[in-house]
């Protein structure tokens, strides 16, 4: 009887220390000027050769000190960075995972890590609006909160296969998501108005065209440096057919 009563006072007064312990507060979200995914074009229209043409343009624009520039004009907070390889349905890969990016040094290092990454999907059909819509995920999920949420598409043809990119683009849009371009125009001359109808979007959007993937690497460090500063005079919003032109 004496110790049924000891363990039912234990007990009543135990309850209360345990309800009160407080939860372990949750880590919170880095803050950082832009969340930018990089969504390469993989799909059968790219060769081996062509691809390589885009990981050393991306990883010599990181190293390039005009955007080094650029992140000194963003401020402290950086930016956050995320590689897409992207073509049909269902073919979406993070090649290279959310890099915080805030200075020279972690550029450069972040321009190495490109230099290292292997191509993770190789040929199949070009599921632009499924690239969009994976990208928005990954923006959505992360451990970072932007002042901007951009995505950058690259590629060298129009979507056939998988949710069409403009409604896509849509979804994007109204989860606050920008969505930027970069159209080469090596197989379609006439790319850059199919981006601009149905790919680009967003306050401040803007497309950058390639001549070919030997051009991709000037064309993408004019790219990433807008999506630094902020986007350029001549942006591209809804449907103006102009495209972005500043000075390299």
């Amino acid at each position: 009887m004496r110790s049924t009563f000891l363990r039912r006072l234990l007990a009543a007064f135990s309850w209360p220390l345990i309800s009160c312990v407080p939860a372990a507060p949750a880590s919170a979200a880095t803050e950082v000027f832009v969340e930018l995914v990089l969504a390469v074009d993989c799909s059968s229209s790219v060769n081996s050769q062509e691809f390589e043409l885009q990981m050393r343009g991306l990883a010599q624009a990181f190293a390039h000190p005009s955007i080094h520039a650029a992140l000194e004009q963003a401020g402290s907070k950086g930016i956050a960075v995320a590689l897409l390889q992207w073509s049909g349905e269902g073919a979406q890969t993070k090649a290279l995972d959310w890099h915080h990016i805030y200075d020279a040094a972690t550029a450069q290092a972040f321009a190495d890590a490109l230099n290292q990454t292997p191509r993770y999907v190789t040929g199949g059909a070009t599921a632009l609006g499924d690239a969009i819509l994976e990208s928005v995920a990954w923006i959505h999920s992360n451990d970072y909160i932007g002042e901007r949420q951009v995505i950058d598409v690259s590629g060298d043809g129009r979507a056939n296969q998988g949710m069409g990119a403009a409604l896509a683009r849509d979804k994007a849009l109204k989860s606050g998501v920008i969505v930027n371009g970069l159209a080469i125009l090596n197989e379609e001359p006439r790319l850059a108005q199919y981006y601009v109808a149905g790919v680009v979007g967003g306050p401040g959007s803007f497309l950058i065209t390639a001549h070919d993937f030997e051009d991709f690497g000037r064309a993408i460090r004019k790219k990433i440096f807008f999506e630094i500063t902020g986007p350029p005079i001549a942006g591209i919003p809804d449907s103006d057919p102009k495209l972005a032109e500043r000075p390299e």
